[in-house]
């Protein structure tokens, strides 16, 4: 599934629509080049969960966890992590096997440790915004995507890529 998202307030919206269907819990691995987008999309997804403060990525202390009202939401950027090993020292093995949501941007760094996604969600600037491609790893992430879809599917397309506004 590829979405077009033109500006920021786009890719707000779609991420909160992403978290709409995630109904609280998954493995989301976000991937993109410096400045995609994936910070700016986690902040939609959080607001779902009806978080409206300051979001900034956990570049320096790898995660960021977020205890909203009925749902815990840990959002980790593995992009400084030398070792995925390292991940075994912030927690991650207890934190990844939640039932929570969790966030993963630069998810190759923790390759080999991490588990599968349910979700990968690449992000691409494409002018005049970015481009997400999406996919399922697993049944419940096809099931996600699936709701998804059902959202986009009153959203016009062009080339198999749904413009969302």
């Amino acid at each position: 599934m590829q979405v077009q998202l033109d500006n920021e307030q786009a890719q707000v919206a779609f991420g909160e629509a992403l978290g709409n269907v995630l109904q609280g819990r998954g493995r989301i691995y976000l991937e993109g080049d410096l400045g995609a987008g994936k910070t700016t999309l986690t902040r939609g997804v959080l607001r779902a969960y009806g978080y409206h403060g300051a979001v900034k990525s956990p570049t320096y202390t790898l995660v960021e966890p977020y205890e909203l009202t009925e749902q815990r939401l840990y959002h980790l950027d593995l992009y400084r992590l030398s070792d995925p090993e390292e991940l075994e020292f912030i927690g991650g093995r207890d934190i990844l096997a939640d039932d929570a949501l969790c966030l993963v941007e630069w998810p190759s760094r923790g390759e080999g440790w991490l588990p599968e996604a349910d979700i990968r969600l690449q992000l691409a600037v494409i002018e005049p915004g970015r481009r997400a491609r999406l996919s399922a790893g697993s049944d419940f992430g096809e099931r996600v995507l699936a709701m998804l879809g059902d959202r986009l599917s009153g959203c016009p397309q062009q080339d198999g890529v749904f413009q969302w506004s």
